[in-house]
């Protein structure tokens, strides 16, 4: 259990809030957290990139030169994978990257790698109700005052779709967004700093808490 400062729109802390997710063991949470991340970026991959080999490059059909009596080596094809032009020995060719997972294994590996960030884990109010409009300048200004590194690659887990959070926000450079319900492995570990609201919080608990 993780107890979290929760602050205002001002960076002032006004309460707690609490998180308690179900980890794995230590012995095993490096190794299935790794998992995950290597399966996410894995299944990320589009797996198109494709060279032709020598059967596949266009010409080539007629052997250039007679095999003797010219002083030169013997050639068959001027599409030979030794030539200029020629085809590509072992080269890729599209293929599914892709790599399973049991969904319990995957969602341990979110709470797990969730929880293992307590301590870069800032808890705010809610505070769409701070922008009438989009406002970029606003945010940045919130940030700061949350305690937040200008440089810093930043996490901001929401609870709902907020137009203008989204747009304020779209355009901040290391700046990720995200819905409590659609957290992954990967983003969480190369956030340097989480924001989450409290409603957000509240709800990844309800989400992932009492998994099994």
């Amino acid at each position: 259990m993780v107890d979290c400062v929760v602050r205002n729109w001002q960076g002032e802390s006004v309460g707690q809030a609490t998180l308690d997710l179900k980890v794995a063991s230590p012995e095993n949470a490096s190794h299935i957290v790794h998992r995950a991340v290597v399966r996410q970026l894995a299944n990320a991959r589009q797996g198109t990139a494709c060279t032709k080999t020598r059967a596949e490059v266009r010409g080539g059909g007629r052997k250039p030169w007679r095999q003797k009596g010219t002083g030169r080596a013997r050639a068959g094809s001027i599409r030979s994978p030794l030539w200029r032009g020629g085809g590509v020995i072992f080269g890729p060719k599209p293929r599914d990257y892709s790599q399973k997972m049991n969904r319990k294994e995957r969602q341990l590996a979110l709470r797990t790698a969730f929880q293992s960030r307590a301590e870069d884990l800032i808890v705010v109010e809610d505070f769409a109700d701070q922008f009438s409009q989009p406002k970029t300048k606003d945010l940045v200004s919130a940030m700061t005052r949350w305690g937040i590194e200008p440089d810093s690659k930043v996490l901001l887990v929401l609870s709902e779709k907020q137009p203008n959070i989204y747009l304020s926000g779209r355009n901040i450079p290391r700046l990720r967004m995200c819905l409590s319900d659609s957290l992954n492995v990967y983003d969480v570990l190369a956030a340097d700093t989480i924001v989450t609201t409290a409603a957000a919080l509240a709800k990844i608990q309800e989400v992932y808490g009492d998994a099994t």
